[in-house]
């Protein structure tokens, strides 16, 4: 069994910068990058609103440089996923899918959240080619355009609030005959002069040659009056939630109703000593990488102190 005082789960700007600061506190963590290295910036193109990038980033390229920085002072960075966790006592033992076994000093969570998405196959097909599911990370480059929004709760509705004020004109793509959102919100979206909201309509497909132009969808779905409309747009978000990658920590950490870990008192600490959190698999709110790596940093900061104090 190999032992560490810092093991990382997840990469990703939370992961990654964990790793940086555990690394040069010269705690020689261990950091498994997890089913998606690099985390969600890697399914999407320009990063703009990150410090340090003037003139915007690929999301690859960013992780790739994060990951070099942790790999120079010393990270022992490794391609897989931890697919059990025994945090019943300390040091906590940790598995990998190929069977390692790591017995960990302090343990850094950082598996992030996926994007929920309709299943469609041009949902991949055009990712990062008009298709996102951050409308604050993408919309910018939304401005003057026309763009889609799925999706009918609070998020949808704060999405398509916030890209009302970029692009000339957002569709409000709901499949119930109603908002589930919040008053305030449903009013908001429905003063919105260039929000118009699609009542009963249904998703089934996007068109375009090098990139997202329209969609297509289908009216009343299943119903005797069902008809089928293309509407023309440049971007297509989906807003229907993120499912946090946190299903085998469940058994030793709180989660919120959807599976968000719970964080003790604002700081990235849980319930178990020596065990945190950063990153989105810990924030149902902001879903920023610059949040995410704010995050990563307290969390190595606190596995840090939590050593020397022990």
């Amino acid at each position: 069994m190999e032992h560490t005082k810092c093991l990382i789960i997840g990469s990703g700007p939370a992961g990654y910068t964990a790793a940086i600061y555990a690394s040069r506190a010269n705690l020689g963590p261990i950091e498994y990058c997890g089913l998606q290295p690099g985390g969600q910036l890697t399914q999407t193109t320009e990063v703009e609103n990150f410090p340090g990038y003037p003139q915007g980033v690929d999301g690859n390229q960013m992780m790739m440089d994060l990951r070099e920085q942790a790999e120079r002072f010393g990270t022992d960075i490794r391609d897989g996923q931890i697919v059990k966790v025994d945090f019943s006592k300390a040091p906590y033992i940790c598995t990998a899918e190929d069977g390692t076994e790591i017995e960990a000093d302090t343990v850094i969570i950082a598996t992030g959240a996926s994007a929920k998405y309709l299943g469609l196959d041009d949902e991949r097909k055009y990712n990062g080619m008009g298709v996102s599911a951050c409308a604050t990370c993408d919309g910018f480059f939304y401005r003057k355009k026309t763009v889609a929004v799925v999706g009918g709760g609070d998020t949808a509705c704060e999405d398509a609030l916030y890209l009302s004020g970029l692009a000339k004109k957002v569709y409000l793509i709901v499949r119930k005959p109603f908002l589930r959102a919040s008053q305030v919100m449903q009013q908001r979206v429905k003063a919105a002069e260039n929000i118009e909201i699609l009542f009963e309509h249904n998703t089934i497909g996007l068109f375009g040659e090098d990139g997202v132009e329209g969609a297509h969808l289908v009216k009343r779905k299943g119903e005797a009056d069902e008809s089928f409309v293309d509407i023309a747009i440049d971007g297509f978000f989906l807003a229907i939630g993120h499912k946090p990658n946190t299903d085998i920590f469940k058994e030793w950490l709180e989660t919120d109703e959807v599976g968000y870990l719970k964080k003790i008192d604002g700081t990235p600490k849980t319930k178990i000593p020596g065990v945190y959190v950063a990153g989105d698999c810990a924030d149902p709110v902001y879903r920023q990488a610059i949040s995410a790596a704010g995050t990563g940093c307290q969390a190595a900061i606190e596995a840090e102190r939590y050593l020397l104090n022990r």
